[in-house]
């Protein structure tokens, strides 16, 4: 398996991926219109004898004035889930972002899942997002030192400031 950046031939197992993911077309077509809007900050594959089984999507976000990195949607073809490579998509993600110059990511899903990556539940640190997920839901991750500080109160107690994703995530359901 190799990990890299989605090309134009990838577009259908990307979709595919997608949808077999997620068992419904929401985030494909999430994934698609990103692509067309020129919103793909960075999509990478994990492919495997010439199919895509894997695909994690990284959108330009905010976090008030902030600029950030949306992470998602990453979806790992069912009949390969829980073998790493959703794990190996998001760590190269990550480490292309910060090649890239990127400092803050943010991500709304399975904290028991995305910790391991480094990412912390916002909420502390006074961020929420626009679509109020679940509790411990939506966190966050600093990839250089210090890219949070001006987000947070000196005293600890966080400076309410409010993330958003691309437009194109209000059509999600």
């Amino acid at each position: 398996m190799i990990i890299r950046a989605e090309q134009t031939r990838d577009i259908e197992g990307i979709r595919e991926v997608e949808i077999l993911a997620f068992e419904r077309a929401a985030e494909a077509d999430l994934v698609d219109a990103l692509r067309a809007h020129g919103k793909a900050t960075l999509s990478l594959v994990a492919e495997e004898d010439g199919a895509i089984v894997g695909h994690v999507l990284f959108s330009p976000a905010r976090i008030g004035k902030t600029p950030a990195v949306g992470m998602g949607p990453v979806a790992v073809h069912p009949a390969r889930q829980g073998q790493g490579i959703g794990s190996a998509l998001i760590r190269a993600g990550l480490a292309g972002l910060r090649q890239a110059g990127h400092t803050i990511v943010i991500v709304e899903g399975d904290p028991n899942y995305y910790t391991r990556f480094g990412f912390q539940d916002a909420t502390p640190l006074g961020i929420t997002c626009e679509f109020n997920p679940p509790p411990g839901c939506f966190m966050v991750q600093a990839l250089t030192a210090g890219a949070l500080a001006p987000l947070v109160h000196p005293q600890g107690r966080g400076v309410q400031r409010t993330a958003y994703y691309a437009e194109e995530f209000q059509a999600v359901g």
